[in-house]
């Protein structure tokens, strides 16, 4: 039986989607209700099985938590392709022979590029960002372009696929290496999730240093 959360509730989802893990007072904030109305909407998640909690530790006074997406939440937030993405990655890891799997993925990489490429233009690297990120949007990714000095950083808010991430991180290089060739720059991984980072960023580097 598939699970169809509330408006209201769909709203909190999808700010633990893309912050990540957040009390009550926090989610009150961001939703703009009282807290009153967040632990309302919280215990139908967690009686959904959509969202777990987990005690603040050293906080003084009155017990409080953190509240995260499950699995099963994450595929319900996510894309509905993340349980084929992640048995075709399982399978494309599982092959032995090094050159064989990375001719396979490169391949995998550049057919990704074929195919939106086509939706990625722009005269400058920035312009083409800002495509991915609308590109990205309409498949509910959240990325943004801002600036470091004279630098554009492409960051991603949230993986888009979070449980393959956390399991190899493999895919975080094709992740990086598909935004080259989408961008005609070559891109590195300045900060990660993985390493406690609040979120990915990628940026535009050349050889001598960073754009």
């Amino acid at each position: 039986m598939s699970v169809a959360p509330q408006t209201s509730d769909a709203e909190v989802l999808e700010l633990l989607r893309t912050a990540g893990p957040m009390g009550v007072r926090e989610l009150a904030f961001l939703s703009r209700v009282t807290p009153t109305a967040i632990r309302e909407r919280l215990a139908r998640l967690l009686a959904q099985g959509l969202v777990r909690r987990e005690p603040v530790r050293g906080a003084r006074g009155r017990p409080r938590h953190r509240y995260e997406l499950t699995e099963q939440g994450l595929r319900l937030t996510g894309s509905n392709f993340m349980d084929l993405a992640t048995a075709l990655w399982r399978e494309i890891s599982g092959i032995e022979d090094p050159n064989l799997r990375r001719t396979l993925l490169w391949k995998v990489v550049r057919a990704l590029a074929d195919r939106y490429g086509q939706y990625v233009q722009g005269e400058t690297v920035e312009e083409r960002m800002r495509a991915i990120t609308e590109l990205l949007a309409e498949r509910r990714v959240p990325f943004s372009v801002e600036q470091s000095g004279d630098v554009p950083v492409l960051r991603a808010h949230a993986c888009p696929y979070p449980n393959l991430a956390n399991q190899d991180r493999t895919i975080c290089a094709l992740e990086r290496v598909l935004f080259s060739e989408l961008l005609h720059q070559d891109i590195r991984l300045a900060q990660c999730r993985l390493d406690g980072a609040p979120c990915c960023q990628f940026q535009p580097y050349q050889r001598g240093g960073i754009l």
